[in-house]
């Protein structure tokens, strides 16, 4: 794969980013009052609820790291609940919902700071087990990046907040192109062996494209609405991305940057 992107960052780099935007989602809901409770694009979530399943991923990403063993079995015994029909998110959303403000901007706050300091002890060469397939230092924490910037357009859309683009991005779109076979596996499918050429336009105007093996089909346009796909927070519709070939349209579809099962998407906005 040939990248025209910024050269990748170091792992103290990357965990830089992933404070940051956390620490720009905790400005948009620190000071909350009874707009935790409003609700959010996602179905049957609130703003605290977003919030809470960050705390507990969080917490859950810390857990992966210091004690892969004892979270393997969680994750395994989670895993197998949800393929029974159970609801996985239940439990930690209830304990959010339980919470006041303050109370959960504490747990998520702990959270993050015990994963940031885990992460900062990893060593290259490392696996991190998760929920899905396990990850390398960079992968993981661009993967908690990824969620944090997801869930906090879920919150900034239910405030009513227009967020500025950040450099940031860049690690969502890479994380959402590498994650295209996934997005086929999750849906026990068979990833294709055709290649889709990423053509992107970053917040400054700068290029950011993936080449893979020169393929025909693109996908092209604003690196913005690229993540917002992959991360299923818009419908496709509802961006100026351009997709061309049956391979881009089919990934496109069916996109999905985050673990676990495959995600509903989203409806267009004209039918919300």
């Amino acid at each position: 794969m040939v990248r025209r992107v910024p050269p990748l960052p170091s792992l103290p780099e990357l965990l830089s980013d992933l404070a940051e935007e956390q620490a720009e989602l905790d400005a948009l809901v620190r000071d909350l009052r009874d707009e935790w409770d409003v609700a959010t694009p996602a179905e049957g979530w609130a703003v605290r609820d977003q919030i809470s399943h960050l705390a507990h991923f969080d917490e859950m990403a810390a857990l992966a790291i210091e004690e892969p063993d004892r979270f393997s079995a969680l994750a395994e015994e989670a895993l197998g609940r949800a393929a029974g029909g159970d609801d996985i998110m239940a439990e930690h959303l209830q304990r959010g919902r339980a919470m006041s403000g303050g109370e959960l901007l504490a747990w998520w706050r702990d959270g993050r700071e015990n994963l940031l300091e885990a992460a900062g002890r990893l060593q290259p060469g490392t696996r991190v087990p998760w929920y899905g397939p396990p990850m390398s230092p960079m992968s993981f924490a661009s993967a908690r990046l990824m969620e944090t910037w997801a869930h906090g357009q879920d919150v900034a859309d239910a405030l009513g907040v227009r967020r500025v683009p950040t450099h940031r991005l860049v690690h969502v779109a890479h994380l959402g192109v590498r994650a295209r076979p996934y997005s086929y596996l999750v849906r026990g499918l068979d990833p294709p062996t055709s290649s889709v050429r990423v053509e992107l336009a970053g917040p400054s105007g700068e290029e950011w494209s993936w080449d893979q093996d020169g393929g025909r089909d693109v996908v092209r346009g604003p690196a913005l609405d690229f993540c917002l796909v992959v991360t299923q927070r818009r419908h496709l519709d509802d961006t100026d991305l351009v997709v061309e070939g049956p391979d881009a349209a089919q990934w496109m579809a069916i996109a999905q940057a985050f673990a676990g099962p495959p995600g509903p998407g989203r409806r267009r906005l004209e039918e919300a």
